[in-house]
């Protein structure tokens, strides 16, 4: 008789916790979500592309140029061998 008992308090006890969870699984995802979203936000703030450039008003014409300098790697790598076909 206890051997019944103990299944039925495991089953009781595995429909309780699956009753719970699809109560409360909705609340804590969303709690997660929510300090996650959080958390990105005071990571990420400072990141704006925009945001350390001064304000432009329209038609002002802006010129960025990109450095002159040239990246001149001409160190060999390795040694080229031309291979043949033999027939």
């Amino acid at each position: 008789m206890a051997f019944l008992k103990a299944i039925l308090v495991i089953i009781l006890v595995y429909y309780l916790l699956k009753i719970l969870v699809r109560m409360f699984a909705p609340q804590i995802l969303n709690y997660a979500a929510k300090k996650t979203e959080s958390h990105f936000r005071k990571t990420f703030e400072g990141f704006h592309p925009d945001s350390n450039q001064k304000e432009e008003k329209v038609g002002d014409v802006i010129i960025n140029k990109k450095s002159t300098k040239k990246n001149n790697n001409s160190e060999k790598v390795g040694e080229y061998i031309d291979f043949e076909e033999i027939d």
